[in-house]
């Protein structure tokens, strides 16, 4: 009997819905608490910089190696540009310049898991999405489910609006990029595609850090540790797969990951405190 030889699109793809969500959600959750930890040792967008350079210097080695493809017309260099920096700069930025001015990462992840809600309102509009009642109250009990497990593990304060305002122009910018990731994006090269936007992302972050940012970095083992998962694990790995499950499937569903963020976020930031103090 002929064994049929399974297509590597459909392989990937399966994995990609199946194990894809796990793997972002733990990458993506255990970046808050370790950004914060790196927080201690630079300014945010010096940290921001730092790590956009050495994403960048990773991917222009890549490309030596593997040489992808670039974008054929000026159109898809302006939607990599546009995600790079809805994502880099918006998302990234504001959130690290919250949790320096005094927000807890608990309280940056609760308001990022709005998401799932203002994708839910405007996806109909914006990408032709129908979300029915079914999914609405799906989405509503997340939200409720990911503030409660926030909520028992003590109050939940803000120490001014101003942080919070920076929290919400994050959720503004992840929001906007998936958004736009699923009615413009193109199936480009993950390589190419994330050079360019950490390529955005350091040229608006790089010149504010010089310019308003003057504290010291403090190149401790810890920080250089921090930097190390946020460029692999966030930068290379999670993004890419966001984007890529975004393409893949109906935006309004891979939104709703981010309503287990906030719980992500209280159980790895609890389990990284501890081995902290532990060693």
């Amino acid at each position: 009997m002929d064994h049929v030889q399974p297509n590597n699109a459909t392989t990937a793809n399966k994995w990609l819905t199946r194990g894809g969500p796990v793997l972002f959600l733990l990458l993506w959750s255990a970046g808050f608490p370790i950004a914060k930890m790196g927080l201690q040792y630079a300014p945010p967008l010096t940290f921001l910089s730092i790590r956009f350079a050495l994403s960048v210097a990773v991917l222009i080695i890549v490309c030596l190696f593997k040489r992808p493809a670039w974008p054929s017309n000026a159109r898809g260099w302006w939607h990599l540009f546009i995600v790079g920096f809805l994502v880099q700069v918006m998302y990234f930025g504001l959130s690290y310049l919250s949790m320096t001015a005094g927000i807890a990462t608990s309280v940056v992840a609760l308001i990022v898991s709005l998401q799932p809600i203002l994708v839910g309102m405007l996806a109909p509009k914006f990408v032709g999405e129908r979300i029915g009642w079914r999914r609405w109250i799906v989405l509503v009990l997340g939200l409720i489910g990911a503030a409660g497990v926030i909520i028992a593990r003590g109050p939940v304060h803000a120490a001014s609006l101003g942080p919070v305002l920076l929290a919400i122009g994050a959720l503004i910018g992840i929001t906007g990029a998936m958004l736009y990731e699923k009615r413009y994006g193109t199936t480009q090269d993950a390589i190419t595609s994330n050079l360019v936007q950490y390529s955005v992302g350091f040229v608006f972050c790089a010149p504010m850090a010089f310019a308003f940012e003057h504290a010291p970095v403090q190149w401790t083992d810890t920080f250089i540790a921090t930097l190390a998962y946020l460029v692999i694990g966030n930068s290379l790995i999670a993004i890419t797969l966001l984007l890529a499950m975004t393409r893949a499937d109906k935006v309004s569903q891979v939104a709703s990951l981010f309503f287990f963020v906030p719980p992500g976020v209280a159980v790895l930031g609890a389990a990284i405190a501890t081995w902290t103090k532990r060693s």
